[in-house]
Formats: C-alpha cells, sequence, structure tokens
C-alpha cells in the first residue's frame, strides 16, 4: 500500500528486518509500506538502470554507495516499462539533481511509480548486517504505516520470502514483439522473456540481429514458429528451482541443437536443463563491480551482477549430461561461485551477469560476439 505525498522527506519511516533489526529515518519516494527481499547494490552509477530491472521484482534495494539521485531521471535509460524494486533505501539523496539529461528528480520518479523507500540511514551498518546474517525480508514503513515495532516486525515476518517464488512471469511481455535489426539482417533470433532488460536486444540488434521476444510463457513450438537462427534466454527474477516450464523449453531447443545463449536466470535455467542443482547464495551479487573469469581465454572481466541464486556445478572437471559435455567457464573470483556454463558438443552457453550492461561495464560485451559465432558456425 502507498499513498503519494509530496514532501516525504519530512515523514519519519521506519525499516524493520525479518530478525529484528530496526533503522528509523525519513521517507523517500512514496509514503506508506512496502515488503520485499533485502538485498544490497554496490554500484556506483546506473541507480535508473538497476531501479528498472525486472530482475529486481520483489526486492528492497539498499544502495551501498552513500549519495544517489545526483543525475536525476531522464526518459531514455529505462529499462523496461517502469520500476520494479519493492522498496528502494538510500542514505543522502540528493538535493538537487545535476544533469543536462534530466528530466525530474529520483524522489519524484519513485513517488510517481508508488515506490515506498526511506532515506537517512546508517546503510552501510545494514549491508554489513545483510553481509553476516544474509539476505532476509523487510518491510518499510512511513506516513500512517507507522505501528508499534513489534506490530510491523509481525507484518514482516508474514510476508513471502524468496525461495520458492515462481516470478518469471509477472515481469515479462504477455504477447511477442519483434527489435528489428539495426542495418543489414543477418540472423533471427527468439528470446524468451523472463524478465528482459531493453537494451539485451539491442545490443543484439546492433549486430544485425532481428529479436523475437516471446512471454515467458512461450512453448517450444512458439519459439521454432519465428524460425529462428538462436535462441536467448533472459535474466529474470524468482527462484530457478521453480521455473520448470522454462526449463521444459531450452531441453526442447537443446535437442534439436540451436545455437542457444542464456543469461543470469537464462544460466540458471541451462544448469537446470543440463542436471544440475541451483542454491540461494548468501546475500548474492548485486552491482556492476563484480571480477569474473573467462577460463576459456584466462581473462578477468569487471561485470554487471544481480543475482541471489547459483549454479550447483563441479568447478575444475567436464561433466557428462543428456545434452553431452558441459564445463563450467565463467567463474567469480571473489567466491568461486559458477558464473557461465558451455556445452563442449553443442552451440549453447550462458553467464550468471549482465553483458548488455548499459551503465556498464563493457568488459562482457564480447558474449553477444560469440552468439554471433555460434550462429555462423552452425549456417556454415
Amino acid at each position: 500500500m502507498t499513498t503519494s505525498t509530496r514532501g516525504a522527506a519530512k515523514t519519519p519511516a521506519v525499516l524493520v528486518l525479518e530478525d529484528g533489526r530496526i533503522f528509523r529515518g525519513r521517507a523517500y519516494g512514496a509514503v506508506g509500506e512496502t515488503f520485499g527481499e533485502a538485498v544490497f547494490s554496490t554500484g556506483m552509477t546506473g541507480y535508473q538502470e538497476t531501479l528498472t530491472d525486472p530482475s529486481y521484482h520483489r526486492q528492497v534495494v539498499v544502495m551501498t554507495a552513500p549519495h544517489v539521485g545526483n543525475t536525476g531521471v531522464n526518459d531514455e535509460d529505462m529499462e523496461s516499462r517502469k520500476i520494479w524494486v519493492s522498496g528502494y533505501v538510500v542514505r543522502d539523496p540528493a538535493r538537487v539533481p545535476s544533469n543536462w539529461r534530466s528530466r525530474r528528480t529520483l524522489d519524484e520518479e519513485l513517488d510517481a511509480q508508488g515506490v515506498v523507500g526511506i532515506s537517512g540511514i546508517d546503510t552501510r551498518a545494514l549491508t554489513r548486517h545483510l553481509r553476516e546474517r544474509g539476505a532476509m525480508r523487510v518491510g518499510i514503513f512511513s506516513g500512517d504505516a507507522v505501528r508499534e515495532d513489534s506490530a510491523l516486525l509481525a507484518r514482516v515476518q508474514e510476508a513471502p520470502q524468496m525461495k520458492g517464488a515462481n516470478l518469471s512471469a509477472e515481469v515479462a511481455t504477455t504477447e511477442p514483439y519483434v527489435v528489428p535489426a539495426i542495418g543489414e539482417k543477418k540472423f533471427t533470433v527468439a528470446a524468451v522473456d523472463l524478465g528482459i532488460k531493453g537494451m539485451t536486444p539491442h545490443r543484439m540488434a546492433e549486430r544485425g540481429i532481428e529479436v523475437h521476444v516471446l512471454p515467458a510463457t512461450a512453448t517450444v513450438e512458439d519459439v521454432y514458429a519465428v524460425n529462428p537462427d538462436g535462441v536467448f534466454f533472459s535474466n529474470g527474477p524468482g527462484d530457478p528451482a521453480t521455473a520448470d516450464h522454462p526449463v521444459s523449453v531450452m531441453q526442447g531447443v537443446l535437442e534439436r541443437g540451436t545455437p542457444l545463449f542464456g543469461i543470469c536466470f537464462g544460466n540458471q535455467i541451462l544448469g537446470r536443463a543440463l542436471g544440475f542443482g541451483t542454491f540461494k547464495l548468501k546475500y548474492g551479487h548485486r552491482g556492476i563491480n563484480q571480477p569474473v573469469q573467462d577460463r576459456t581465454t584466462g581473462k578477468v572481466e569487471v561485470t554487471a551482477h544481480n543475482h541471489g541464486f547459483a549454479v550447483d556445478a563441479p568447478l575444475d572437471q567436464v561433466s557428462e549430461t543428456p545434452f553431452g559435455r558441459a564445463e563450467v567457464s565463467h567463474v567469480c573470483l571473489n567466491d568461486n561461485v559458477v558464473e557461465g556454463l558451455q556445452l563442449l558438443d553443442r552451440p549453447a552457453f550462458s553467464v550468471q551477469y549482465h553483458p548488455e550492461a548499459a551503465a556498464g561495464p563493457h568488459d562482457a560485451a564480447y558474449l553477444f560476439d560469440r552468439f554471433v559465432s555460434l550462429m555462423e558456425g552452425q549456417r556454415a
């Protein structure tokens, strides 16, 4: 429940974690109440892309950078049709944005879209708490929603958990649409939308790919109805253990041997399709400064992440799967989490991060070229 209220910065607000830790600050954005999973993002820029990333559906994002909103909000950097975060937490919001592209303040945008936030709290202490205790349910309350602490804690503990949540269909398109190739059309790709960001089909279009974006409920028949040269599975929110339908569709693609590329949620779907399990990370990887090694080249990339689940696959051996041999192609250098998979006997690979990264970094953009190479090889 939210209530749009101007002058919210003077309204007291309370953030309550499910383990009973409480932070008090001021309302930021809409006034009211909201619930979600508390996670932190380490990016110092790109907050507009973060807010509009469908992968953040049902999550309350804590910004570790102290100053947020400095460049305001524009109409060009939206990654989807709306803000998807369920709540927003910042320490020192910008009082006056300064950027030639800015059209309004971040506070105004959050308010207009009914996103309840809180400012003026110690986000460093909150981040340290989440690192030690793990991502957990949280509620933000302001205005008339504020009650006794015990009553607010009870509300938070009644909220649904992220583990077991099946969310991709809630954020995906309901109707297919086409993003045309830029310049000469070279390939056709069917992209299964599990929470796709706008920059992803654009990156493919830049490479001469006509992208047919399909709903999360698309069948194998829907995928092949567009006569694709390749198939793409996008990022998205929720627990991959619940995503039985996308897994089934991906297995159908693998059986046909069509070039396949998955990112983020799509990486977890590939893991499941190959027979690997998935698990929930303690606090996940979120932000634009995560170091990953491409084991196929030895190169280390700084990458953009947003995932709370990971694939459980052996790091140092080739695995036999129903679709041939598979190996871990990318690994996070911070904690050895699987960040990529590739098949050795079929044209399929995936990464756990975001190579489209509109706000940067762009170290991983070559992965779209790798996808093009797979399609060129298949055509040849």
